[in-house]
């Protein structure tokens, strides 16, 4: 059996450390799941035993349950689980995300979980890792995605809430509760009074109490005084796109942020009056700093683009082959849709 093969298996359940015993972000049940982040495609429920970063702790307990039996360790400690040295490294992705670094007799391999290599003043910065192996997403592996600074994306977004204040009308973001929510809050933090929805609200309280600082906001409720969120700010998960809670809005201007706003504009998105290009993962350049910045021997292309950006890799003298997992937008979106509404009771 190769090095690489003692340290990852690809299986039915998800990535598979036989050595270790234990499996990385896994789709099924497992005895021990190693967890990269906090978001509902790659953190599920049922497993016997969880492993994540200590700032991603509270937030597994406060989506999986808090009786969850749960062990985390900060950012680049080594913790040796049957002769495996493991640690967690900076993935820039939401609060507590990691890549995932592997190493038995030498041999490394590095497992990135969802990663941003951009810094967005809210997440702990991505950090390369030399490896032998890396398995990379590819969410957006595709050359027409380019993402702005982060300076000019906040004055994109208080350019658009300034105007929508001269027109009397209350600015409406969406965002996923765990990752977008907090970044959004950073990028309009000091403008005006920011109100999130329950389910970021009840997010935030658990970071914060963990001993996480985050912009200050307030409680978005279905009874409060309509007069007290004119030409104000909230932040809402996509999930209330066409509820009943945001008709009761007084003249809401509504505004999406996905990195798929770069290409899909809001024409896919109807109910919306803007598309903001804001996005958790790497895009294309930041996709391929980050494999170069490994040195790996062979890398394995994850969810998203996968065909396109494995290709590419190849064509640059770079082996890279395609792996089918369950992770993704589509899943992630359908799934963080649920937990957003049980995160909101």
């Amino acid at each position: 059996m190769s090095q690489e093969n003692q340290l990852v298996k690809f299986t039915k359940k998800g990535i598979y450390c036989p050595q270790g015993r234990f499996y990385l972000d896994p789709w099924y049940p497992v005895d021990y799941a190693v967890i990269s982040h906090g978001h509902a495609d790659h953190a599920r429920w049922g497993m016997k035993r969880y492993l994540c970063t200590d700032d991603s702790k509270a937030i597994l307990q406060h989506r999986l349950g808090a009786d969850i039996k749960v062990e985390s360790i900060p950012y680049h400690k080594t913790l040796t689980i049957n002769g495996v040295n493991l640690s967690f490294h900076p993935a820039g992705h939401v609060i507590g995300s990691a890549q995932i670094r592997l190493e038995y007799k030498g041999y490394v391999v590095v497992f990135s979980g969802d990663y941003k290599t951009q810094p967005d003043f809210i997440t702990t910065p991505f950090e390369p890792v030399e490896c032998h192996t890396f398995i990379t997403e590819s969410t957006f592996g595709l050359p027409i995605y380019n993402w702005q600074s982060e300076d000019r994306l906040r004055e994109q977004l208080h350019s658009w809430v300034t105007a929508n204040q001269a027109n009397n009308r209350t600015s409406v973001f969406f965002g996923y509760s765990l990752g977008k929510a907090q970044r959004l809050m950073s990028l309009l933090e000091g403008i005006e009074d920011i109100y999130v929805h329950r389910a970021i609200h009840n997010l935030n309280e658990t970071i914060t109490n963990s001993g996480i600082q985050l912009p200050k906001t307030k409680l978005w409720s279905a009874d409060l005084d309509k007069k007290k969120l004119r030409n104000k700010i909230i932040i809402a998960p996509p999930a209330l796109l066409g509820s009943r809670m945001l008709k009761r809005i007084p003249n809401a201007a509504k505004a999406l942020c996905s990195g798929w706003m770069q290409i899909r504009g809001n024409r896919r998105w109807q109910a919306v009056d803007a598309g903001f290009v804001v996005s958790d993962h790497a895009d294309w350049n930041g996709l391929i700093s980050a494999v170069k910045a490994t040195e790996a021997e062979q890398v394995y292309v994850t969810h998203g683009s996968q065909a396109v950006f494995s290709k590419y890799l190849n064509e640059i003298g770079i082996k890279a082959k395609e792996l089918k997992t369950e992770y993704g937008d589509e899943a992630l979106e359908a799934a963080e849709s649920e937990t957003e509404k049980l995160e909101s009771k």
